[in-house]
Formats: structure tokens, sequence, C-alpha cells
């Protein structure tokens, strides 16, 4: 899967196919190799706490809007406002029994600036990552609920790589919390940046 949006400076127990992460016009972009759309197959039903992510807390308390992100021909598609983040529609639920639940977002933009996630260029190791959200729709009731992470891993991974090397999208694992943004070096003849930070982190509780 692709990444959309890092053009300018920035961003399966049979499982969805991993998508790329694509660059936007005026944003900085993370292209990987497209792949088919993504399908929810044998999951089973979900618990009445998982929830689809709307927001998120990076450690010193900043904080972002999340919504949804689909992908078109493979190409995750993250928000063009690069204050904003993208979740992966095909990616898990916050507190589905496994797999990645996956948020994307710019590192930059040439217009607007440093976006959200080039936070995650400062993120270590232990620190702690919250995400909130409404409960999903077959859940008794509406209540905001959030769901705390632990920065297990930070590493860069180069564009084509993302989907078969990083296993940041894979499904049928424990499930975690996969980031993503651009990273590395950035050359406009070759489509933008040429690598993806990736952090990964595994729930609490």
């Amino acid at each position: 899967m692709m990444q959309s949006g890092c053009a300018g400076p920035q961003s399966a127990a049979p499982a969805p196919a991993a998508p790329s992460v694509r660059s936007s016009a005026n944003a900085s972009s993370t292209p990987a190799e497209p792949s088919p759309e993504p399908v929810r197959e044998g999951r089973p039903a979900r618990p009445n706490l998982a929830f689809r992510p709307t927001r998120i807390e990076l450690p010193g308390g900043s904080s972002a809007a999340v919504v949804p992100a689909a992908t078109v021909n493979g190409v995750l598609s993250v928000p063009e406002n690069v204050q904003h983040v993208g979740w992966w529609d095909g990616s898990a639920l916050v507190g589905d029994p496994y797999g990645a639940t996956v948020i994307a977002g710019h590192i930059d933009s040439a217009t607007e600036g440093l976006g959200f996630f080039s936070r995650l260029l400062s993120l270590r190791t232990g620190e702690q990552v919250v995400v909130r959200g409404a409960a999903a729709t077959d859940a008794p009731d509406a209540t905001v609920r959030h769901a705390a992470f632990r920065i297990t891993s930070v590493r860069t991974v180069a564009k084509d790589a993302l989907s078969s090397d990083s296993q940041a999208f894979e499904q049928d694992g424990p499930r975690r919390l996969v980031l993503i943004t651009c990273a590395g070096a950035y050359l406009p003849s070759r489509g933008g940046y040429q690598s993806n930070l990736v952090v990964v982190a595994e729930p609490l509780g």
C-alpha cells in the first residue's frame, strides 16, 4: 500500500491488502507499490468497546483530529490538511481483538509548513500515545472512548518497502497502533520523500 501526499515537504489472516501511502498535490508524498482495495474479511464480531479513532494525543499533550482515510487503486489518501491525520478504514478499530490500527499523516506541506505528524520524528520507545473516539455503531451507547498505547519501536523504512517489509499494515497479528509519516531524503525527481517513519505501539491494559 502507498501513502498519499509526500510529494513536497510531507507523507491478514486473510486481511486487507496493504495500501501504499501516496503524495498529494501540495503536500509531501509517501509512495509505495499500489495494491488492491482493502476488504475486511474473516474478522470476528467486535467487542462493544471497539471504536473508530477520532483524535490522537502524542507525548507532551499535542493532539489532532483523526478522519477516515480510504484507498484508491491501492493508495492510502491521507488528509490534505497536514494538521489532521487519517485512520486507514481497512485496518482494525481501536479495541479490535487483533490487527494494526493504522494512522498516517503528512510530515509537512509546501504551502502549510510542518504537519502534525512531524512530531513523530521526536518520539521515543516507552512513551505513551492516547487515541480517543466514538463507540462502534453496534455498541450499546455512543460514549466517547479512549485507549493508551506504549511505543515499542520507531524505525525508518524505504518507501518502496513500506507494505512488504515493515509489516505495518498486517491485520493478523496482535492488536497494536501503527503511526506513519514521511522521512528520509526529499527528492522531487523521484516523487518526494524516499522513506517512511513507522511508529508501533502496544496497548496498555
